[in-house]
């Protein structure tokens, strides 16, 4: 089955295609940018970017969000992520974790779908702690900085192993399940 993905980002088109191809899903990449709203209420934010998505291409697509959840400052930067970490980068990010005493994080992706008659949304989230410096190339965003819970190793030192445990393979498992029951093929 084809299905559309916005997003701009090769480095997520790639793993969102490596996750979803054994359930039989071939995304079809729309490299369109979508404004997005700022807020850090992530639910919200999809939500707006799936209607503006879908206004744009007038055919069932889906498109995701995932943002940092640092303990150490009540849930911040959430769906603020992507102007936080514009801002600061890797070094700077570390930094200011280190400096809040509180290392630990939740990563959390939610993904919306829209088939053309109604909005499907999905989450994954996974706890973690922010290394003092960054590890691993800063090339895939925040993942140089990201350490999932059980594991020595960032995001980015994993590479493609991220694929097996990542907030990102949980909301996409859950959409996949989705896509193959409304497809009846369970």
């Amino acid at each position: 089955m084809k299905i559309r993905f916005m997003s701009s980002n090769p480095h997520k088109i790639d793993e969102v295609q490596r996750i979803l191809a054994p359930a039989g899903v071939d995304i079809i990449a729309v490299a369109q940018k979508i404004q997005e709203l700022q807020t850090e209420d992530v639910y919200a934010l999809v939500e707006d970017k799936l209607v503006k998505a879908f206004g744009a291409i007038g055919r069932p697509l889906f498109v995701e969000h995932t943002g940092l959840y640092l303990s150490g400052l009540n849930g911040l930067p959430a769906g603020l992520t992507q102007i936080f970490w514009d801002r600061l980068k890797a070094d700077r990010f570390a930094r200011l974790v280190a400096g809040l005493g509180d290392d630990k994080v939740t990563a959390k992706t939610v993904i919306g779908y829209c088939d053309g008659h109604k909005m499907h949304l999905f989450e994954g989230a996974i706890e973690g702690t922010v290394p003092t410096i960054p590890v691993g190339s800063p090339d895939f965003q925040w993942d140089c900085v990201f350490i999932p819970n059980g594991s020595t190793k960032t995001f980015a030192e994993m590479g493609s192993a991220k694929d097996g445990i990542s907030m990102r393979r949980i909301a996409l498992d859950k959409f996949a399940d989705h896509l193959t029951i409304a497809m009846g093929m369970k």
